[in-house]
């Protein structure tokens, strides 16, 4: 299953966990299998009709930015990393 690093600010979610594993072959599979065992993630995530991530969340998969979103592909052995975007002036 991928494992999946979650950003510091979901991990009250996640019961504090970093990293966690949930099955999944696209972003979107992924992110509902979070959704399913830790609900809530999603709303954090994506938009409100779960057809797209929010503005300024980033998916970096195995080291590379996704192009496609919630439609990337995602392997067994993947590592997913969410990245919220970082304010400042």
């Amino acid at each position: 299953m991928p494992e999946v690093w979650i950003p510091a600010r979901m991990q009250v979610i996640t019961g504090g966990n970093k990293t966690v594993r949930v099955a999944g072959a696209s972003v979107r599979q992924v992110i509902n299998n979070l959704d399913s065992e830790y609900p809530g993630i999603r709303a954090l995530l994506c938009d409100d009709d779960g057809t797209d991530l929010l503005p300024g969340i980033a998916v970096i998969i195995d080291g590379e930015t996704s192009q496609l979103g919630l439609l990337e592909r995602v392997e067994e052995n993947s590592e997913v990393h969410f990245l919220p975007a970082l304010g400042g002036g």
